[in-house]
């Protein structure tokens, strides 16, 4: 497009060269020969440029760059002036001119500042349509849309973030950390991961109580990069997909997903957010406690993206010393130490293009916990004793049946390295809280014993169903197959009566008015303190024990 210049000199000769200059380079001129009539030319007509000198006999060039400094698009404005003064040209400057020429005017120097002030122009009004384009978008569409920076303070929301999040103009400029949010955190956590892993971070359909009702709402992070490897903030966009919750909701439940059974709310969440990962090769922690088959998710994990033919190596990091731990993971070369015959490739390099699964990833050591996120942050490791860096592309998905939120709190547990496992973080509910699970578990576990031991047992009778429905479970999952598998031994007909049942379950029916509190003390008091057989009595491990003793307040008697 033909750039539109307004030139204007009291001088007819100079208008005539600077005229010529300027229609050489392209621009169409229009002339104007005093400040009077250039004002009446800026009320009815845009330029792009205008190139006025500033003493007139009739007026001041001084006042033709306020008038077009006052217009909403103000177009660059280039002083040229017969005799220069220090006092014009600051005053210039100061009211907004783009640049400022002394007579007599050549044609390389004019030419050079004209066609800057037009680039700029054109920057300009590129910037101006890019800013009203998103302006537009930011204020017209139905998400709430919140901007921060790296210590979480607020810097802009658009209108419906008012009415998702409940958020008001008296929050401009405040911590996450100190709103009242009603999303049990889940929004500032999402905030903290993608600003410190530094990567796009998405949840959906979790309860929020933020605006004017309760809701389910998806949540988007996009972290604001300055550079590869910093960001000054982040985006998150909150979607109200209550509708559509609910809509899912009316769908007929599953019975099982993937090897994992269960039709409860809990286990139709997770089938859920496995498929929505499903092809993602996001980092995944999964939570929960013994027994409640985390090992199952991570393999669903695996299977749902198509991989089924790329590797699924597992490793259970709870049961490796840190030194035999570091060489099965990273390998080692030739010499690295006694017993290294020969080059080992790690179980990283073995699960190159497929997956990773670090379960009980909350027992590794401080030292093992800096090497793991050295290679998760540069995808590549080095062989123990190596000194060649070998580049690994892996998927990785943790387990833990610790709080790492605590123990990052606590020290325990590197923060930098939490953010990078839980990119998306998974909750496998453990089987006391989805009680209406437990009859499919039961048909389930029923059916592959018989196929495992050669019966053709039919299922349980009423009174041992009571009985494993009374039960807490607190092994789980896996206690509730071992039970069954102790009955189908000790069951000689085709129902499991409450007597093929281990002890305790008549223990526990015996106990049944008891809280898992006044178990726990009672045990204790029963053994003199001492937890691995008060654990035994109750039939969980030790460390479940300690747990429940935490949770419940229990104080710690002598053992």
């Amino acid at each position: 497009m033909t750039a539109q210049v307004l030139l204007v000199d009291d001088e007819p000769g100079i208008r005539a060269t600077l005229a010529r200059f300027l229609e050489e380079m392209g621009c169409f001129v229009t002339q104007a020969a005093d400040p009077e009539e250039a004002l009446s030319l800026l009320n009815a007509f845009e330029y792009d440029l205008v190139v006025t000198d500033i003493v007139m006999p009739k007026g001041s060039g001084l006042d033709v760059l306020r008038a077009v400094r006052g217009q909403e698009s103000p177009c660059p404005v280039v002083m040229i002036t017969g005799s220069p003064m220090v006092e014009s040209a600051s005053e210039a400057l100061r009211l907004g001119a783009f640049d400022y020429i002394s007579k007599p005017v050549h044609k390389e120097q004019i030419v050079h500042v004209a066609r800057r002030a037009l680039e700029f122009r054109r920057v300009s009004q590129e910037n101006e349509r890019f800013r009203n384009d998103l302006a537009a978008i930011f204020t017209s569409v139905q998400d709430a849309i919140i901007s921060v920076d790296r210590d979480l303070k607020i810097l802009n929301f658009n209108s419906s973030a008012a009415t998702i999040c409940g958020l008001d103009g008296s929050v401009a400029g405040t911590s996450f950390y100190d709103l009242p949010l009603k999303c049990d955190k889940k929004c500032r956590g999402a905030l903290e991961t993608a600003i410190h892993t530094r990567k796009p971070v998405e949840t959906r359909y979790f309860r929020c109580a933020g605006g004017a009702c309760d809701q389910y709402v998806s949540v988007s992070v996009t972290p604001r990069r300055v550079t590869a490897r910093q960001v000054e903030g982040a985006v998150i966009v909150v979607r109200d997909e209550s509708s559509l919750y609910r809509l899912e909701k009316k769908q007929v439940p599953r019975n099982s997903f993937s090897g994992l059974v269960g039709r409860s709310a809990p286990m139709q969440m997770l089938y859920s957010m496995i498929e929505r990962l499903s092809g993602v090769p996001s980092t995944v922690l999964i939570r929960g406690e013994n027994g409640t088959g985390k090992e199952l998710v991570a393999a669903a994990l695996h299977a749902s993206g198509g991989s089924q033919e790329r590797p699924f190596i597992k490793v259970n990091c709870a049961a490796l010393t840190e030194t035999l731990l570091e060489s099965e993971l990273f390998g080692h070369v030739r010499g690295a130490f006694t017993g290294a015959l020969r080059d080992k490739a790690g179980l990283f390099e073995k699960a190159d293009g497929g997956t990773l699964f670090l379960d009980e990833i909350g027992e590794i050591s401080p030292q093992m916990q800096v090497k793991l996120l050295r290679v998760l942050q540069e995808r590549e490791l080095v062989r123990v004793g190596g000194t060649t860096p070998v580049k690994v592309h892996v998927r990785i998905i943790a387990a833990t049946n610790r709080d790492l939120a605590r123990d990052v709190e606590e020290g325990r547990f590197r923060q930098d390295l939490y953010y990078r496992l839980k990119v998306v973080e998974l909750i496998v509910a453990p089987l006391r809280e989805r009680p209406e699970d437990l009859p499919l578990l039961i048909d389930h576990f029923v059916g592959r014993l018989n196929a495992k031991l050669g019966r053709s047992i039919g299922g349980v009778s009423d009174e041992a169903l009571k009985l494993l429905t009374r039960y807490p479970w607190p092994g789980n999952v896996r206690e509730l197959e071992h039970a069954l598998e102790h009955a189908f031994i000790m069951c000689p007909t085709r129902m499991i009566l409450p007597d093929h049942l281990p002890p305790v379950f008549q223990t526990a029916a015996a106990d049944d008015g008891l809280t898992m509190r006044e178990r726990i003390a009672e045990a204790l008091a029963r053994h003199a303190g001492n937890k691995s057989r008060a654990a035994r009595a109750l039939n969980i491990d030790r460390k479940t024990l300690y747990r429940k003793m935490r949770e419940l307040d229990i104080p710690d008697a002598p053992t």
